[in-house]
C-alpha cells in the first residue's frame, strides 16, 4: 500500500535513526554493557544449536521428551525407498544398493524375499492374503510376490560376505548377522507399464492397484485379474505420490508444476491446488478429510506443463552396485544438475534430490482450502505419516530429522536419525511407527510412549573474556536435573571443567570455575508430571578488561558533521557541549560496524578520527591531549566525549609540530575506582596557518624586458612555489634562484617580455607576485612600473 505523502518524513526519520543507531547485524543496545550479565536459552532457533537426545525441541521454544526411537534392523543396503507393514506387524523393506526386497519381524528378525536384477526396488504396497506388490526402477516393472505355505527360509549361498578390515567402522552400522535369501517366497511380473520409472503405488478397497509413473505422467490400473489400463493421463512429467480418500478418490501428487489432483472412480481428474513448489513428494489424509502434502524445489521461471523432468540429482549406482551375493558396498553419490528431458538410460534419479529452497507442508481443507502450515529452508520432506496421537510427522532429509507438525507453524523438532535421510513410514504394533532411513537403510520402531530419559546439551557460550559464573535460572516442569561446566577453550572436550549438578531448590549457585566458555545440560526423566524446559540462563561477570583504541588519524583542514542526537541514554550519544569551537561524531563503544562521520574540507579546522573498542561491551568516554613540539606537558583539548571523531579551530594552534592523544575509559559502566583506561597517541602532525611573505620586491625595465627581483620567507614550512602576472595576465610559474624550491627563505631574480600595447598602457605595467608554502598558505604583493622609474 502506498503510504500518503504526509506521513513520508515520519517514516523518512524513522528510518534515518534507525540507520543512525545500527550495529552489526542488529541495533546498538540503548543500555550500556556493565556489571552482571545473563546468557538465556528458550527460543527454537537458540535450542536447535545444541544436541539433543531422546529431547524434541518446541517450534514455541521448550524442551520435552521426546518419542522412543530404536533401531530395529540396518540393512545391507545404502537405500530404502519404500515400506510397508502387514497385519501381523511384520515389515517390508523396498532397497537399493543392492535393490532388494526385505522381511523385518517385529523382533528385528530379517530375510531377503525378492532380488530383482533391475537397480532399485522403488516403491512396495501390501496386498489381500499376504501379496507383496513390489515395483522396480528403471525400466520399471512391477512384481507380485507371494509366500507358498509350509515352505521354510534358508541361507542363500549368495549372502553378504564379511567385509574387507577396512570396511569394519562403516560395518558397525550394519547388523552382524547378514539376512537368509528366503526362498520361500516367489515372485512374477505383474504389470509392465513400458516406463522408465515407477514411482508409487496404491490399492483400493476392490483390489485394483494404481501405478504412478514416470515419463509420461500416467496412471495405471490394474485389476485383480492382472487386466491394466491408463487410468488417468496428465500433463505432467511425473506423477510422484497417491493415496486414498474417504470417498475413494484418488489423490495424486505431481512433478513439474507441483500439482495435487482429486481423481474420481471414473477416472476424471481435479487440481486440487497447483503448489509454490515444482514436486509434490509425500501424501497424507487425515480422518477430518484434510490432505497434507510435501512439495520441494523452485519452479523454473516459464516451465509449464510438461517443460521439465523430475527436479533431481542424479546418483551413480549403476556403476557401483555389487552383483547379487556379492559384499555390499556404499555406492559413491556423484551430483549433477538434472536435464531438461528425463534420461532414457544410465543413472537413476533420486527423488526430490536435486530441490533447492527446502520444501512446504500444506493442508488442504475439505471445502478445498489450501493453507502452508509447515516451511523449511534446510530439510526436504521425503515422507508423511501420522502418530497414534494423530500429529503429523514429516520424514527429512538431508539432516535425517523427523518432525512432528501440529497446527499452522506450530511443530516440535522431535529426533534426529543416524542417517541422512528419513524416507517411509508404516504402521507398527503397539500403536508405533516404523520409520525407514537411506544413507544408512535402517529401520527404526518410533514410539507410541515417550522416552525414559532425555538428554540436552547446550552449544557452547562464549563470554569473549575471563568471566564469574554465578546462579542459574530454570522454568520448566516435571523431573529436571540441571549441569553446568566451564573451561577456557572452545572444545569441551578438552579438559573442561566436570558437569557439575545445580541444585535449584537448596542453592542455585552453578559452582563452575570461572572461565571464558561455559555450557549447561538438561536430564528429562519420565513421571507423572511431564518434564519440559522453557528457559535456562546462566548469570556471569565478566572480568573489567581495559579499553582499546585501535587507531587514530589528525587531518588539516577537515571538519566532521555531527549527526542530530537521539533523546535517551544511546551508547554513542554526545551529551557534552563543544569548546575550542568543536564539534564532535558520535559512535559506537564496541567493536561493531560504524559507519564513516560525515566530513567537509575546512582550512581552518583540524579533525581527529579514532577507532576504538571495548571486550566488556562497555560504554566508553574519551579525553583528547594534545602537546607541541619540544614540550613534554600533555593539555587538554576535549574531554567526556562520547564520539569518536572531533574537529576544532586549527587558529587555536601555534604553526608548529604535535601529537594528539586519546584517552578511553570505560567509567560510565562501571563504580568509582574500577574503571579502566587505555591511550594512544597519534603520528606527528604540523600546523601551519600563516602565509608566506613577499619582501623586497623591485622590478625595473632593462632593454625592453622587465626584471624582477624579490625576497620569499616562511615562518615554519619551505616555499612551495611562486608564480607572477604581469598587466592581469595569466599566472605563471617562476623557479627562484638555484631552481630548487625547498627552504623557507628562496630568492627570485627573473626577466620578462610585457606585451606591447596590452590595455593601450605600454607606458607602465603592473607586476604581481604571490607565493605559497607547504600547507598552501599564500602571500602576494605589486609593483608598478614606468617608463624613467618604478614605483610600488
Amino acid at each position: 500500500m502506498k503510504l500518503p505523502s504526509a506521513r513520508k518524513p515520519f517514516f523518512l526519520l524513522l528510518a534515518g535513526l534507525i540507520l543512525t543507531n545500527l550495529s552489526g547485524p542488529g541495533l546498538i543496545p540503548t543500555a550500556s554493557a556493565e556489571g552482571t550479565r545473563s546468557w538465556e536459552q528458550s527460543k527454537f532457533d537458540e535450542l536447535t544449536k545444541g544436541t539433543a537426545t531422546g529431547v524434541a525441541i518446541r517450534s514455541g521454544g521448550g524442551l520435552e521428551l521426546a518419542p522412543t526411537f530404536k533401531s530395529l534392523y540396518a540393512t545391507p543396503s545404502t537405500y530404502i525407498w519404500s515400506i510397508a507393514a502387514d497385519d501381523a506387524g511384520n515389515v517390508y523393506v523396498a532397497a537399493g544398493a543392492p535393490a532388494r526386497v526385505y522381511r523385518i519381524t517385529s523382533d528385528g528378525k530379517a530375510t531377503v524375499i525378492f532380488e530383482p536384477k533391475e537397480l532399485q526396488v522403488q516403491a512396495l504396497h501390501t496386498g489381500p492374503g499376504g501379496t507383496i506388490y513390489a515395483a522396480t526402477a528403471p525400466d520399471g516393472k512391477v512384481y507380485k510376490l507371494e509366500h507358498k505355505p509350509g515352505a521354510k527360509a534358508h541361507a542363500d549361498s549368495r549372502q553378504e560376505t564379511a567385509p574387507d578390515k577396512e570396511d569394519k567402522d562403516k560395518d558397525k552400522e550394519k547388523d552382524s548377522a547378514k539376512p537368509a535369501v528366503d526362498s520361500s517366497w516367489s515372485s512374477s511380473v505383474y504389470f509392465e507399464p513400458g516406463t522408465k520409472y515407477i514411482w508409487d503405488l496404491a490399492l483400493d478397497k476392490a483390489g485394483n492397484l494404481y501405478v504412478a509413473t514416470g515419463d509420461h505422467g500416467e496412471i495405471y490400473r490394474v485389476t485383480p485379474k492382472g487386466e491394466h489400463s491408463v487410468f488417468f493421463k496428465s500433463d505432467e512429467t511425473h506423477i510422484r505420490v497417491l493415496a486414498f480418500d474417504a470417498q475413494d478418490n484418488l489423490i495424486a501428487g505431481s512433478d513439474g508444476s507441483g500439482l495435487i489432483y482429486r481423481i474420481s472412480p471414473a477416472g476424471e481428474g481435479f487440481v486440487l491446488y497447483s503448489a509454490p513448489k515444482k514436486e509434490i513428494t509425500a501424501l497424507a489424509l487425515d480422518r477430518a478429510g484434510n490432505i497434507y502434502a510435501a512439495a520441494v524445489g523452485e519452479k523454473r521461471s516459464g516451465g509449464g506443463p510438461g517443460a521439465a523432468g523430475i527436479a533431481a540429482a542424479f546418483m551413480n549406482v549403476g556403476a557401483n552396485t555389487p552383483a547379487v551375493g556379492a559384499a555390499p558396498q556404499t555406492p559413491a553419490v556423484t551430483i549433477t544438475p538434472a536435464p531438461t528431458t528425463p534420461q532414457t538410460s544410465g543413472p537413476f534419479p533420486f527423488p526430490g534430490g536435486g530441490a533447492s529452497g527446502g520444501s512446504d507442508v500444506y493442508r488442504i481443507a475439505p471445502d478445498g482450502s489450501p493453507a502452508r502450515i509447515w516451511t523449511s529452508h534446510e530439510d526436504i520432506v521425503y515422507a508423511l505419516a501420522f502418530d497414534s496421537q494423530g500429529r503429523l510427522l514429516a520424514g527429512t532429509g538431508n539432516r535425517g530429522h523427523i518432525f512432528a507438525i501440529t497446527g499452522q507453524d506450530d511443530f516440535s523438532d522431535l529426533l534426529k536419525a543416524t542417517a541422512s535421510q528419513v524416507t517411509g513410514f508404516a504402521k507398527a504394533p503397539g500403536g508405533g511407527l516404523y520409520a525407514a532411513t537411506s544413507n544408512l537403510g535402517k529401520v527404526f520402531v518410533l514410539g507410541p510412549g515417550p522416552e525414559a530419559e532425555g538428554t540436552y546439551e547446550s552449544d557452547v557460550f562464549d563470554a569473549r573474556i575471563f568471566s564469574r559464573w554465578g546462579r542459574a535460572e530454570f522454568r520448566g516442569a516435571g523431573s529436571v536435573d540441571l549441569y553446568a561446566r566451564s573451561g577456557n577453550v572452545d572444545n569441551p572436550d578438552r579438559n573442561w571443567s566436570p558437569w557439575k549438578k545445580i541444585d535449584l531448590a537448596a542453592n542455585p549457585e552453578t559452582g563452575i570455575p570461572a572461565a571464558r566458555y561455559a555450557q549447561w545440560k538438561a536430564v528429562l526423566h519420565a513421571g507423572t508430571l511431564a518434564p519440559g524446559v522453557d528457559s535456562m540462563a546462566l548469570n556471569y561477570l565478566p572480568k573489567n578488561a581495559a579499553p582499546e583504541i585501535d587507531d587514530i588519524t589528525v587531518q588539516v583542514g577537515i571538519k566532521y558533521q555531527p549527526l542530530p542526537k537521539t533523546s535517551g541514554n544511546t551508547i554513542g550519544s554526545d551529551s557534552s557541549g563543544s569548546s575550542f569551537g568543536g564539534s564532535s561524531f558520535g559512535g559506537s563503544s564496541g567493536s561493531h560496524f560504524e559507519a564513516a562521520p560525515p566530513s567537509s574540507h575546512d582550512r581552518e579546522s583540524i579533525g581527529v578520527k579514532w577507532s576504538a573498542h571495548d571486550d566488556n561491551d562497555d560504554q566508553l568516554v574519551y579525553s583528547l591531549y594534545y602537546r607541541g613540539d619540544g614540550q613534554t606537558r600533555w593539555l587538554l583539548l576535549k574531554d567526556n566525549l562520547t564520539d569518536k571523531a572531533y574537529s576544532f579551530d586549527a587558529s587555536l594552534l601555534p604553526d608548529g609540530g604535535y601529537i594528539v592523544k586519546v584517552v578511553a575509559s570505560d567509567a560510565p559502566s562501571h563504580s568509582p575506582g574500577e574503571a579502566l583506561t587505555a591511550s594512544k597517541e597519534s603520528r606527528r602532525f604540523e600546523v601551519d596557518t600563516t602565509p608566506p611573505r613577499v619582501e623586497n620586491l623591485a622590478a625595473s625595465v632593462e632593454g625592453g624586458q622587465i626584471h624582477v627581483i624579490f625576497h620569499a620567507a616562511d615562518g615554519f614550512s619551505p616555499i612551495k612555489r611562486a608564480e607572477y602576472s604581469v598587466d592581469a595576465g595569466e599566472w605563471k610559474y617562476v623557479e627562484p634562484v638555484g631552481q630548487l624550491s625547498d627552504a623557507k627563505i628562496e630568492n627570485y631574480d627573473f626577466k620578462v617580455t610585457p606585451e606591447e600595447g596590452r590595455d593601450g598602457a605600454a607606458s607602465e605595467h603592473v607586476v604581481v607576485v604571490r607565493v605559497y608554502d607547504r600547507y598552501e598558505n599564500m602571500g602576494a604583493a605589486k609593483i608598478l612600473i614606468r617608463k624613467g622609474g618604478s614605483t610600488k
